[in-house]
């Protein structure tokens, strides 16, 4: 153990939330030891600003609850104690201790060792061995406000290092999630991943798909709407861990035609990046639509070659798609709803004349529908010139939009050169007759 007096760091109470620093208070003034660990001891040394506070404490859950009145407890899997102070929420763990060899149910592994249930609570020192990586495993003590390092996670900290406390391969079976966790801190911090550590990834990234879809989408949305997608795109492709997340993508990538299916994820993943270093919103659903397209292109595009009606082929080939991705990813309904929306507008603007277009823009998933059409064609998979068109006709005034809507005059003794299906509107005179 090697402790970090306040001299020797440049974490400040000041920089810790005013709610965590209460708990951290009364569970000492009530005789508990409280501790700041994980990310928010790690990024206060980075000098970022946290996004949560977690304590850690001797006090066992049901201890927690007597003190803090606004304390709820969670979890089966793993006991917390959630303290709220409005909206903000500190979370409260208790000390986990050593695997116990008795028969009870406080700590229960499946079959590939990945940890079911794991309630056994001991001390400090046996704490730190259940945390993943190093550089989590700092501990901030409020009674002296030092940094207490028991496994040189602050030698790892100050080289830019993720290591795993323990065995790599056992690590990760304990909990797959933590391979995603690993690419999600390197690319965040910008960290590299330990030798040891990236070679069990490769080994054993298949037990992924052991882990619940509904988990997995959690984690996927922290990887790619925090600010560096594409950097992740690309890392967890590395480690082949993406195919587990996505496979029918990963598997339209194998067979991409001049790049264009991984341009177009590319692309989407930089423009989000960008959005959010802007302090702009971004959404879900777009980049999963993005994600999606080429593997319901496949599919539709064999469908209309077996003879099935291009409506129809896209409608059954997006239904296969999403079927197909929630059994890995669960994607929420109103995610698959606003995909399938985003998707269907595509067909629907390359009508350009009469009153479409004008219905078009009324539809509440217009702007992202054009988003996606101009995504596709910055990357060659749609005309250039029909997303131009339409930028220019939401720019446009009402009198220009009537004269761009216009169907082609019939050419001087030739056939029109009207659209087909197109009908003009026919007058009648008061005799009835047709003017």
């Amino acid at each position: 153990m090697r402790v970090y007096s306040r001299s020797e760091h440049n974490i400040s109470r000041s920089q810790i939330s005013e709610n965590a620093l209460k708990v951290l208070y009364k569970l000492q003034k009530e005789g508990y030891s409280a501790y700041l660990v994980g990310g928010c001891v790690r990024d206060l040394l980075l000098g970022r600003e946290p996004k949560d506070f977690d304590v850690v404490t001797n006090a066992d859950p049901e201890e927690i609850k007597k003190v803090f009145r606004n304390c709820r407890l969670i979890g089966r899997r793993f006991r917390l104690a959630h303290v709220h102070f409005g909206r903000e929420v500190i979370e409260v763990a208790t000390f986990r201790g050593a695997a116990e060899s008795s028969n009870d149910d406080k700590q229960v592994l499946n079959t590939e060792g990945r940890l079911l249930r794991d309630n056994v609570y001991g001390t400090i020192e046996e704490d730190v061995w259940r945390r993943d990586f190093t550089v989590n495993a700092l501990y901030y003590n409020i009674k002296d406000f030092s940094v207490v390092d028991y496994v040189n996670g602050m030698a790892d900290h100050k080289a830019a290092q993720l290591k795993l406390i323990g065995d790599p391969e056992t690590r990760f079976r304990e909990d797959p999630v933590r391979m995603i966790r690993a690419v999600r801190f390197a690319v965040k911090l910008g960290f590299t991943i330990d030798a040891n550590c990236a070679e069990a990834m490769h080994k054993v990234a298949d037990l992924l798909s052991s882990i619940p879809s509904a988990r997995l989408y959690d984690e996927v949305i922290k990887l790619f709407l925090s600010g560096y997608g594409l950097q992740t795109f690309e890392m967890l492709r590395h480690y082949g861990l993406f195919k587990e997340l996505f496979p029918v993508t990963d598997q339209s990538l194998a067979v991409e035609e001049a790049g264009f299916p991984r341009q177009l994820i590319i692309k989407a993943l930089q423009n989000s990046d960008n959005r959010i270093a802007d302090g702009k919103t971004v959404t879900a659903y777009f980049l999963f639509s993005a994600f999606l397209w080429e593997p319901v292109q496949i599919r539709a595009r064999e469908k209309v070659a077996r003879g099935v009606p291009e409506y129809m082929a896209y409608q059954d080939a997006a239904n296969e798609v999403i079927s197909q991705q929630v059994k890995s990813t669960a994607l929420p309904r109103h995610i698959t709803m606003a995909m399938r929306e985003v998707w269907g507008l595509q067909g629907k603007f390359n009508s350009r004349y009469g009153s479409k277009p004008s219905r078009l823009m009324s539809h509440p998933r217009f702007r992202a529908g054009y988003d996606f059409l101009v995504l596709r064609a910055e990357t060659g998979g749609a005309d250039m010139e029909l997303a131009e068109w339409w930028g220019k006709y939401q720019e446009a005034s009402e009198n220009e939009q009537r004269k761009m809507t216009q169907p082609p005059r019939k050419a001087e003794g030739g056939k029109s050169t009207r659209k087909r299906g197109y009908r003009p509107r026919v007058k009648k005179t008061s005799q009835g007759t047709e003017a």
